[in-house]
């Protein structure tokens, strides 16, 4: 069933079920999709700004310490490359 087929099921059964105000209409609606909007929020498994920003942290700190080692590994290859 493609969406405008699912947005004309659920007019008719409103109307069915006796929601004749466009009020009502709007706000069993608004209702639908904003329950539908939290189901897929909650499907994508979505982080708070406060867990993204610890991680973004965490992974700054480990790019900087694998540089760290690249660059300490580099020293040591040369200095032994000479002797």
């Amino acid at each position: 069933m493609d969406n405008s087929q699912k947005f004309l099921k659920m007019l008719s059964d409103f109307i069915e079920a006796g929601i004749l105000t466009s009020q009502d209409l709007k706000k069993e609606l608004l209702t639908s999709i904003k329950f539908k909007k939290e189901n897929l929020v909650n499907n994508l498994d979505l982080v708070t700004r406060e867990e993204f920003i610890i991680l973004k942290k965490l992974i700054e700190k480990q790019q900087k310490e694998i540089r760290n080692l690249k660059k300490n590994k580099l020293r040591k290859f040369k200095k032994e490359k000479r002797s």
